[in-house]
C-alpha cells in the first residue's frame, strides 16, 4: 500500500521520534535544524520499562507527548518524519512500519542484524516512495574538506584510501579479568548498566561487536569518498580488549581490506579500545593516496585542549570545535525531500555497507576473502 506524501505547508517537518533507547542524540541532531520539529515520541507497549523510561525522559525533555503506540503516533500527530533509534534489533522493523505509512525516515546505526530485514526495508522505502537517511558522520569538518578536494580532481585518480577508526571507550573489565567459574556476563545487563557513564554500545539483546555498530562511520566515507562500491573483502577480527565481547563472543577490534569497483584499494582498522588509551575520543584517521597527490586528514579536528585541576576522569579533554554534523544531516535530508534526490546514505547505500560488513564478518570467521553480495 502506498499513500501520498504531502509536504508541509509551513516548511516545517513534523517529526516522531520512534523509540530513542540508546541514541537519542539522532533525535536531538535533528532538532538543531530549524525545519525539524519534534512532535511525539512513540514505542510499542510490550517494550521492557526501561526502554519506557528513557522513551519518556526524551519526550519530557521536548515537552511532547510519550504515545505507547507507534502507529497511534504516527496516524494522529500529523507526521511526515520518523526518526527511528530503538535497539539494533528493531531498527528495520520500525522505519518499515513508518516508510509503509507514508513517513521519510532517519534511522540510527546499524541498519539491522538481518539480511532479510535489509531487503524489505529497501523494498518499503522505494515502494513508499519516502526518503531514508542512515544517520553518520559524513558531514564533519575534515571528511567533508577531503570529498571536496577529491572531487576537485586535487589528487587525481584515487588509488587507495586507509581509515583508523578507533573509539577510546571503555566496556567494562578488561579481557582475562573474569575469575575462572564465574558466569559470562549479560550483553543487555552489562550495557544498560554502562548507559549511566556513556560507555554503553549497542543495546539490545543480541551481542553485537564493532563491524556492526562502527563499521557504519568509516564504510560511509568510503562511500562518499570513493563513490563505487566494495567487491570483495578480506578481514580479520577478535575479542581483544573488553571481557563483555570475549564472553558474547563479538569482536572489539578488527580489519579489512576492500577491492572497490575501479580498482580502489581500501583498508579500515578498527576497535573499542578503552578510554586510557587516547584523550579526544579516539584515533579517526584517513589517509587517501592519488595519481597525483595524497591527502591526511584528522576527524576529530579541529579541536582544542581543555585541561584544569581536578578535572573529573571521564571528562574529554580534547574538545571538537566547527562541527556541524548533525546540522548538515538534517539539511541534506531536507533538501532530499525537497528537490527529490537522494540522501548522503541512502537506504540502498546503507544496505550494501549492511552488506559489507555481513562479508567481513563470513571472511574474519572462514579466513578467506569474500564477495559482497
Amino acid at each position: 500500500m502506498t499513500h501520498s506524501i504531502a509536504k508541509p505547508a509551513d516548511g516545517l517537518f513534523r517529526c516522531a521520534a520512534l523509540s530513542a533507547i540508546k541514541h537519542d542524540y539522532v533525535a536531538r541532531g535533528v532538532m538543531s535544524h530549524p525545519r525539524f520539529q519534534l512532535v511525539v515520541v512513540a514505542d510499542d507497549p510490550q517494550v521492557p520499562d526501561w526502554a519506557h523510561e528513557r522513551n519518556q525522559q526524551l519526550a519530557d525533555d521536548f515537552r511532547v507527548p510519550y504515545v505507547r503506540d507507534v502507529e497511534r503516533a504516527l496516524r494522529e500527530f500529523d507526521v511526515q518524519v520518523a526518526i527511528v533509534s530503538s535497539a539494533a534489533e528493531r531498527h528495520c522493523d520500525l522505519s518499515i512500519r513508518a516508510a509503509l505509512a507514508g513517513k521519510h525516515v532517519i534511522q540510527d546505526k546499524p541498519l539491522t542484524t538481518r539480511s532479510s530485514e535489509a531487503d524489505r526495508l529497501v523494498a518499503a522505502i522505494e515502494q513508499s516512495g519516502v526518503k531514508f537517511l542512515m544517520w553518520n558522520r559524513n558531514f564533519l569538518p575534515g571528511v567533508l574538506e577531503a570529498s571536496q578536494r577529491i572531487a576537485a580532481g586535487e589528487v587525481g585518480r584515487l588509488l587507495s584510501v586507509h581509515v583508523d577508526f578507533y573509539f577510546a571507550k571503555d566496556a567494562g573489565p578488561t579481557k582475562g579479568s573474569r575469575r575462572p567459574g564465574y558466569p559470562p556476563i549479560d550483553w543487555l545487563t552489562f550495557q544498560l548498566a554502562a548507559h549511566t557513564d556513556g560507555s554503553d554500545g549497542a543495546v539490545g539483546h543480541e551481542a553485537i561487536g564493532e563491524l556492526s555498530n562502527e563499521g557504519i562511520y568509516p564504510l560511509g566515507y568510503l562511500q562518499m569518498l570513493v563513490g563505487t562500491r566494495v567487491q570483495r573483502i578480506f578481514a580479520r577480527a577478535a575479542s581483544h580488549f573488553h571481557q563483555v565481547n570475549a564472553d558474547n563472543q563479538v569482536e572489539d577490534l578488527g580489519s579489512m581490506t576492500l577491492e572497490m569497483e575501479g580498482g580502489v584499494i581500501a583498508s579500515i582498522a578498527i576497535g573499542r579500545n578503552g578510554a586510557s588509551s587516547h584523550p579526544n575520543g579516539g584515533e579517526m584517521k584517513l589517509q587517501i593516496v592519488g595519481t597525483a597527490g595524497a591527502l591526511v586528514v584528522s576527524e576529530g579536528r579541529p579541536d582544542i585542549g581543555f585541561y584544569y585541576r581536578d578535572q573529573p576522569a571521564r571528562e574529554p579533554r580534547q574538545r571538537r570545535v566547527a562541527g556541524e554534523n548533525d546540522f548538515l544531516l538534517a539539511e541534506n535530508f531536507a533538501q532530499a525531500i525537497d528537490q527529490d534526490c537522494d540522501t548522503i546514505l541512502d537506504a540502498r547505500a546503507s544496505r550494501h555497507i549492511f552488506a559489507t560488513v555481513t562479508a567481513a564478518l563470513k571472511s574474519s570467521q572462514t579466513g578467506q576473502p569474500v564477495d559482497v553480495e
